[in-house]
């Protein structure tokens, strides 16, 4: 892999090669983990997607009492042993037979990722340098997308066959490949534990300053909205295209591999034109627009028999990852552009909430419109696209018109 093999620095290759281990297995847990819990463990697709936002919340309350156990205890360390335990959570399910042990599961499972991915940040900020930090997440990041359409294309093997065996053998390579990810972590050099505490009065104002910003709060909000559509590829394509269209099991993995390989591909490109915060609202405009034509493509293959629906996927899949793009562009600028200098990390932590809370709510909200209502749920989830993205316009000009807070532009286009 060239963002593997360009790395001459040996901290910044073996967290490329741990990226990659754990972003294969992802890849083929993705496009599969959908069926395998409705055909093989039998669960509803509705308590399927109940049972991840609960685990998703859990995930997201554990995540920052792990990251600092991992600044405390050493990254390092902590890393691996995430690592270890998200192995053993996917493990975990190939032993569920139920809603609940499904859920107890997931919980364990979205705890050890989100504790991996704050250590994992712990761990590169105390090995690389700051002014290489940015561009060794752009090589990970690039990483993640190949290891992810890999992976999603193994998966498809699994889909294509469709056999109980073929999903459990995903779950095992996905468990291998993390604990091939720890193995990796392990060979990088230390980092010591940090021994700086701050009072727990200053952490608090610090922490919550974000909150009593409300134009900010608000983007970040409607930037959680935008964000529900991170279950489409994962959880909700996969259940639409087996259960309400004729289009093979297959396809899924195919539009997750067409998803990441466009982004890895285009995704700077589609960035170059957002320069400041009005080129970013314009953006977001448009990623809402065209991410409401793809729902209302998407809806359109409903009944429809294995090639019509086939093409009507792709051409959704196709104005989906345009919207991706766009969307992920315009948020980026906005949310650093309208954030104080002074108080960056906590913005941007703030801001970033909008993950897990897509995470978190997602899959329930997309399943239960989707299976539950059809062609209707699909043009609801795309009308809030771009409802939430003009929003987006107001609360930026609101951010940007706050006492002493400067943009790289003087206005902003209505």
């Amino acid at each position: 892999m060239p963002t593997v093999i360009g790395m001459t620095n040996r901290p910044q290759r073996f967290l490329a090669l741990a990226q990659l281990a754990n972003s294969v297995g992802d890849g083929a847990f993705y496009v599969t983990s959908a069926l395998y819990f409705t055909r093989v463990v039998g669960l509803a697709p509705a308590r399927v997607g109940l049972g991840l936002t609960l685990a998703w919340a859990v995930g997201s309350l554990v995540g920052v009492p792990l990251g600092r156990i991992a600044d405390r205890r050493g990254a390092r360390g902590t890393a691996v042993l995430l690592a270890l335990g998200t192995a053993a959570a996917v493990g975990s399910f190939l032993l569920v037979r139920g809603f609940v042990p499904f859920v107890l599961a997931a919980c364990a499972y979205a705890s050890a990722q989100s504790g991996l991915a704050a250590a994992r940040q712990a761990l590169l900020a105390g090995l690389v340098p700051a002014g290489e930090r940015t561009g060794l997440l752009a090589r990970l990041q690039s990483t993640l997308n190949a290891g992810l359409a890999v992976g999603a294309a193994l998966g498809g093997l699994a889909l294509n066959a469709g056999t109980a065996g073929a999903y459990r053998a995903v779950l095992m390579l996905d468990a291998v490949c993390f604990v091939v990810c720890a193995l990796i972590l392990l060979r990088l050099p230390a980092v010591a534990p940090a021994t700086a505490v701050a009072t727990p009065g200053g952490r608090r104002e610090q922490r919550f300053a974000v909150l009593r910003d409300r134009p900010y709060a608000l983007l970040a909000l409607l930037n959680a909205v935008l964000l529900l559509r991170l279950p489409l590829l994962s959880l909700a394509l996969p259940l639409w295209i087996t259960e309400r269209t004729g289009a093979p099991a297959w396809l899924a993995s195919a539009l997750f591999v067409l998803n990441t390989g466009v982004v890895t591909l285009f995704q700077v490109r589609a960035a170059r034109a957002v320069t400041g915060p009005a080129t970013a609202v314009r953006a977001l405009r448009r990623s809402g627009v065209v991410m409401f034509v793809s729902c209302a493509v998407f809806a359109l293959s409903a009944g429809r028999s294995a090639w019509p629906a086939a093409v009507i996927l792709v051409a959704g899949a196709v104005l989906q990852v345009v919207a991706e793009m766009q969307q992920s562009a315009g948020s980026w600028q906005l949310s650093f552009d309208l954030a104080p200098a002074d108080r960056m990390g906590e913005y941007q932590g703030f801001f970033g909430t909008g993950v897990t809370v897509a995470r978190t709510l997602g899959p329930l909200v997309v399943t239960s419109l989707l299976m539950g209502w059809g062609t209707p749920g699909w043009l609801l989830l795309g009308a809030l696209m771009p409802v939430a993205a003009c929003a987006m316009g107001p609360a930026a000009r609101r951010a940007a018109g706050r006492a002493g807070r400067k943009v790289t532009e003087p206005a902003l286009a209505g």
